[in-house]
């Protein structure tokens, strides 16, 4: 279930924030929530994340819907080759 939430933030941080999700073909709400996923999930990482690669989970994204873990692990080594 979706739930309206409002905050309040500096007008500069929003208008930097919203270009910077439409650079990235993302919602602003998509890149909150996926930001509170992190603050939120039940495991902690095994070693503490630097505050720029913490800022820069979940903003690539990749199409994986109906692959698996062979096809997903062939795809990376294809691109990163």
């Amino acid at each position: 279930m979706q739930t309206k939430l409002t905050l309040s933030i500096d007008n500069d941080i929003i208008e930097q924030a919203k270009e910077y999700a439409r650079s990235q073909h993302r919602s602003l709400s998509g890149m909150v929530e996926g930001y509170l996923k992190l603050v939120v999930r039940k495991e902690s990482p095994t070693e503490e994340l630097s505050p720029i690669v913490a800022s820069l989970m979940g903003v690539a994204t990749m199409d994986v819907k109906g692959k698996g873990r062979d096809e997903i692990a062939a795809y990376l080594e294809e691109k990163h080759a």
